[in-house]
């Protein structure tokens, strides 16, 4: 039980540390593309869910600790560095947002039911979600003169993101199997709201 209380602490720490950063006060601001592009990720909700999910899942699918764990995040933060990239230059891909949200729900089922893909395939799927984060990322970018350091910070958030996910994935491997499944569920669950109707 105290292995799960630890999970679920740096969890609510991961999610929170981006929002206390992003809001320092009215005098802060950020100075340089790095931070522009690493806030850029570590503020939005569904990125940092998404990122997450995909370290959990590698960690608690992979037959072994190790290099087989490491496929999903690094299709994940080559497609999405691909999609970001694109973005930047202004390519456009309609109703990216309600394929950002179908991709949570994707990633949550993922976490649920443990799916183990063989290594270039766990990569291929997830990369094929980061790329429309990645087009949402740049879009939202593209106007911005300093686009290496943005990417920069992108990947460096990711990255850590990726990590966050594949520690908290190998916590969880001793955990009963209700704790991942109810965390796979609710990012599920949060990708779905995403997809639903304002009005």
């Amino acid at each position: 039980m105290r292995k799960v209380t630890h999970v679920l602490f740096a969890l609510i720490a991961t999610l929170t540390c981006g929002s206390v950063l992003a809001h320092g006060g009215a005098g802060s601001h950020l100075h340089s593309g790095f931070e522009t592009g690493f806030m850029h990720t570590v503020t939005g909700l569904d990125h940092v869910v998404v990122m997450l999910s995909v370290g959990l899942w590698s960690a608690l699918s992979a037959r072994r600790t190790g290099r087989a764990m490491l496929w999903g995040p690094l299709g994940f933060t080559n497609m999405l560095l691909l999609g970001t990239t694109l973005g930047l230059q202004g390519v456009e891909v309609a109703a990216v947002e309600p394929l950002i949200a179908a991709s949570l729900v994707a990633v949550g089922l993922l976490v649920v039911t443990k799916m183990q893909l063989q290594g270039v395939w766990a990569a291929a799927l997830v990369g094929l979600f980061a790329v429309f984060h990645g087009l949402a990322h740049g879009h939202e970018l593209a106007e911005n003169a300093q686009a290496f350091e943005v990417l920069a910070g992108l990947v460096c958030a990711t990255v850590m993101l990726h990590g966050t996910g594949l520690g908290l994935g190998h916590l969880l491997r001793g955990a009963p199997v209700w704790v991942p499944r109810t965390i796979g569920a609710a990012v599920a669950i949060l990708g779905s709201s995403f997809l639903l109707p304002l009005n």
